[in-house]
């Protein structure tokens, strides 16, 4: 094997049997789950158990990160939902039309990552009209971190099944 073809083999393009899409499941959905609207969930353990002082931390970065999405959404909130939608037409039509195993990885991962991303910004926006304090705030950012949880659990349900189905149809048994 000449360096070209490791480096290949390295980088393939194959999905479901390649360690680095797996890699990226996992830190992606790490990553959806540990951060709801830009609040790490640690701090969301202290605020719940701690003082007063790691509440009103909470509630202040609650607060800039609800402010910077609605600013966000806001300036260019139309034109990234037209190229979150365009690229998820793309990438369903590759992998579903041209069957492109790539594409089939990269949809069922940015999928629900993309169903996430608007449950964060129905979370900004509503806690943008009507702000919560306290103790309502930390239960309404437990309830979206467990619905979170489920479509993660779901996500990685689905993905394994396709990554199951391709590579017993793609492999030669017999």
């Amino acid at each position: 094997m000449d360096l070209t073809e490791a480096i290949a083999r390295f980088i393939a393009l194959d999905t479901f049997d390649n360690v680095w899409f797996w890699a990226a499941v996992i830190v992606s959905w790490s990553v959806a789950c540990q951060w709801l609207i830009g609040v790490p969930f640690d701090m969301l353990l202290r605020a719940r158990r701690g003082s007063a002082q790691e509440m009103a931390d909470l509630e202040a970065l609650v607060d800039i990160n609800v402010r910077r999405i609605m600013w966000f959404q806001r300036v260019a909130g139309a034109g990234f939902a037209g190229l979150t939608a365009f690229f998820l037409a793309g990438t369903a039509l590759l992998a579903f039309g041209y069957r492109f195993e790539f594409a089939i990885g990269v949809f069922v991962l940015a999928g629900p990552l993309v169903a996430i991303a608007a449950m964060n910004l129905q979370l900004a926006m509503s806690l943008h009209q009507t702000p919560l304090r306290g103790q309502e705030l930390v239960a309404r950012l437990y309830r979206v971190r467990l619905w979170t949880q489920v479509a993660a659990a779901a996500s990685l349900f689905m993905i394994s099944v396709f990554g199951m189905a391709h590579n017993v149809s793609s492999s030669n048994f017999f």
